[in-house]
């Protein structure tokens, strides 16, 4: 066989196009960099949002699951406690999540949220402020909804291009994929570990990218089939996945008697698991209840729709089972985007790899201003500021989460919200005087201080019996501890070298 033969088809790419794929995949990464970071961040932290929900519960009754008297009369006490309800919802506890949580949206837009023990009394607030303001952070940026989700959406877009040209702009990439220059120029080495990860993880990197931003511009999507298909009425698309809404009844009712529909179900779907529980106007005359209901069919699209009135007979019924295509790919998105199956191992590989797309997203912005400083025009400005953004979230976000630890459920998430803001806020203004290695030893150390203070306060406070909750504080305090020694020990190398 020819030499030319042998050539890889990478590598036949004319050297002027991989130039400016390569320049564009710079501004590309530079354009989106702050919000990339942020997104892949908190993705990856959020991949364990059912261990933070536990971890703020732990003081809570646990079960893995509940009879259904218990839960209308959970049902009955949280719409007598809230008044006139719109909306209420019932999680119901399994193996993962196992608490009883019922959720009531009243006429006057405010939500409550109690846990309820296994006799169906409400024993508790039953807020997960922290994992609220987590996964808000990570989908929709704490924007409006809408507005929010779009810009997430981009930014998977813009992930999912950078990954993209990232290969075409590096023709070898694939034969120098376990070739990494250790020890000598810092750029160099960046820019190979930055190479190397990128290859060694590219199918998850494109998984997570392509889900997210389909999950992000699902409004957007939405609106070109309904322009498409329907002439505009998008409601026409929603009623393709979702079932009608009950005819409105505005008339005074008993709360909805949820009883006889467990019966049902139980008869329908002996060996599914009703996850969740959603009711509209659960007083009214026109009231209905939707289940929600997994399937352990070992596929990844396998929750089962039921919608009942007032009869106890459902009166839509969508099973994983007869799903097309289409639908089978839409219930998969964010399982597939959270690691949300396979149980805890595959956790954990997605926390390791969502570190590693973090890392991705970061370095990226580092090798373009090392190389700035080689070639002899630094950007200082700029070192100090990315310096912020870098190490200025994971700061903010532990300090809400020591708030969280400290105040417990009891923390609005608006609080927690202005907490991660005026911390990002700060280490923005601190760039304007700090310099950055200075102003990054300061936030890891701030960091590791709230990481520990958050795993100690939680286990004084709440502590509990639930071994995932501690789980969680074992690693924050482990988490901290590596953090506050490693800056430590750089600190006190930098002085001794300065003396």
């Amino acid at each position: 066989m020819s030499a030319k033969a042998k050539t890889s088809l990478l590598s036949r790419v004319p050297p002027d196009f991989v130039r400016a794929v390569l320049k564009g995949h710079s501004a590309l990464g530079l354009a989106f960099a702050a919000v990339l970071y942020l997104v892949c961040l908190t993705g990856t932290i959020a991949v364990f949002a059912h261990e933070f929900e536990r971890w703020e519960r732990s003081d809570l009754p646990s079960m893995e699951r509940a009879v259904p008297e218990a839960v209308q009369r959970a049902l009955v006490a949280a719409v007598a406690e809230a008044g006139e309800v719109e909306h209420a919802y019932i999680q119901m506890p399994d193996a993962d999540l196992p608490h009883l949580v019922i959720s009531a949206d009243t006429h006057d837009g405010e939500q409550k949220i109690w846990a309820a023990d296994a006799n169906g009394g409400l024993v508790a607030e039953g807020a997960a402020p922290w994992t609220e303001f987590l996964t808000r952070l990570h989908i929709n940026l704490h924007l409006p909804r809408s507005i929010g989700l779009f810009i997430v959406g981009l930014t998977g877009v813009a992930l999912l291009s950078s990954l993209i040209s990232g290969v075409l702009a590096h023709p070898r990439i694939f034969r120098d994929a376990f070739h990494v220059r250790l020890g000598g120029s810092k750029r160099l080495q960046e820019a190979d570990l930055h190479n190397r990860l990128g290859v060694w993880a590219l199918p998850f990197h494109l998984v997570v990218s392509l889900t997210g931003a389909l999950l992000g511009l699902t409004t957007l999507i939405v609106g070109v089939l309904g322009i498409a298909l329907f002439q505009g009425e998008v409601d026409k698309v929603y009623e393709l996945f979702l079932p009608a809404e009950p005819k409105e009844d505005a008339r005074p009712a008993p709360i909805i008697d949820l009883v006889p529909m467990f019966a049902d179900l139980g008869v329908r779907v002996p060996q599914g698991h009703i996850d969740l529980v959603m009711l509209e106007h659960p007083t009214e005359t026109g009231g209905a209840a939707m289940f929600i209901v997994e399937q352990d069919s070992g596929r990844l699209s396998n929750t089962d729709t039921f919608a009942y009135g007032r009869t106890g007979v459902p009166y839509y019924e969508k099973r994983a089972a007869d799903n097309n295509l289409g639908e089978s790919i839409l219930g998969s998105l964010g399982k597939l985007h959270f690691g949300w199956f396979g149980g805890g191992v595959i956790k954990i590989a997605y926390g390791l790899l969502g570190l590693g797309l973090t890392y991705l997203c970061a370095s990226g912005v580092t090798i373009w201003l090392a190389r700035r400083r080689d070639k002899r025009n630094p950007a200082p400005g700029w070192e100090r500021l990315w310096t912020a953004v870098l190490w200025g979230q994971p700061a903010g976000l532990s300090l809400a989460g020591l708030l969280a630890a400290g105040g417990g459920r009891a923390v609005p998430v608006g609080v927690l919200i202005a907490v991660w803001g005026l911390a990002t806020l700060a280490a923005l203004a601190a760039a304007a005087r700090v310099p950055s290695h200075v102003l990054a030893r300061i936030l890891r150390l701030v960091m590791g201080i709230a990481l520990i203070g958050s795993g100690a306060l939680h286990l004084l406070l709440r502590g509990g019996s639930d071994p995932v909750a501690l789980t969680v504080d074992l690693v924050l305090l482990a988490g901290g501890a590596a953090f506050l020694w490693q800056t430590l020990c750089a600190w006190r190398r930098a002085v001794m070298g300065s003396a």
